[in-house]
């Protein structure tokens, strides 16, 4: 089966699982250029300076969505050779940092989830500006030797009946006599928000199956980890993750892969924007920054990790 070249996330419950995703969709393959643990550690440096309120007066901050934290962070390197003091950090997913923006505790919230009324609900005084990077495919992603057994196509009923707990042995699905391990994504991050509405439209997802073999988990590193070591594993994961990782596949959903035709035409049902948001428009700074990741030179990191740019998106 063709691995997902495009678009390829802590533990926890929310259904109390997660979902998972096979498929190794074909395209052309979209490599993470930049190391995973690089990004870890200046994710980790910005995060701690963040956490403890350490970052100076002058100190430009930046966090939320682990889909988008790799960009912004390559971003933020090429800008501090500059003299801009930047951090760069992943507290709480796309909601986290919408809340910590409308609180005035960052400068620019990095979200993978459309922004919301009810977003704007919760903080009335701030005048959120998103500003669209790119777009991102979201895959149910499975290991490859449960993809290599058959599993290579889902449909929508088939992910809803895996992640609510009524399909519970891949065989029920055309693939091994295994069981399914679920690690669905914790409320909040962008990631979970973009397979409820592929399940549930705008309806509202159900509690999460009463069952072991169902998991939360937080950003996509940890979600990827979670899969790559647990027999019969399933999750959401933004495709850009499994660039790399041929033990790893994202499905194809209702017969249509998450390759950049599909997500540029929209064809394919998980595809999400990617945002960075200001509280008004950006000034100084903050526009500066944003003003780079929108330049030529700033929309090339995206594909690094598996994106799409604005300009491959018809802007």
């Amino acid at each position: 089966m063709p691995r997902t070249g495009i678009f390829p996330a802590k533990e926890s419950n929310r259904r109390k699982g997660g979902r998972r995703s096979l498929d190794r969709a074909p395209g052309t393959p979209l490599a993470h250029r930049v190391g995973i643990g690089c990004v870890a550690m200046l994710l980790a440096a910005g995060l701690a300076a963040c956490a403890d309120g350490e970052a100076g007066a002058g100190t430009m901050r930046v966090s939320g969505s682990t889909t988008v934290a790799p960009v912004a962070t390559d971003a933020s390197e090429v800008l501090r050779e500059q003299g801009y003091d930047i951090t760069v950090a992943t507290d709480g997913g796309s909601a986290g940092a919408i809340s910590q923006l409308g609180a005035n505790q960052i400068d620019i919230a990095m979200s993978s989830k459309p922004f919301s009324d009810e977003d704007q609900a919760a903080h009335p005084d701030t005048d959120f500006h998103p500003t669209q990077i790119g777009a991102d495919a979201v895959g149910v992603i499975i290991r490859s030797e449960v993809a290599d057994a058959g599993v290579t196509n889902l449909t929508r009923e088939q992910v809803q009946g895996i992640f609510e707990g009524t399909i519970t042995n891949w065989s029920e699905v055309g693939g091994p006599d295994l069981g399914v391990f679920v690690y669905d994504k914790e409320p909040g991050r962008g990631t979970r928000e973009v397979l409820d509405k592929y399940l549930y439209g705008e309806g509202e997802a159900p509690p999460p199956p009463d069952t072991d073999n169902f998991a939360i988990v937080g950003g996509n590193l940890e979600t990827r980890s979670k899969v790559k070591s647990t027999a019969g594993a399933v999750a959401p994961l933004s495709t850009g993750f499994i660039d790399g990782h041929d033990d790893l596949v994202a499905v194809h959903l209702d017969g249509v892969s998450p390759d950049i035709e599909n997500v540029a035409s929209g064809d394919y049902p998980m595809t999400r924007p990617l945002y960075l948001i200001t509280d008004g428009p950006p000034e100084g700074p903050l526009k500066d920054f944003i003003d780079y990741v929108l330049s030529d030179e700033g929309q090339a990191i995206l594909p690094t990790h598996g994106y799409l740019g604005i300009h491959e998106l018809g802007g």
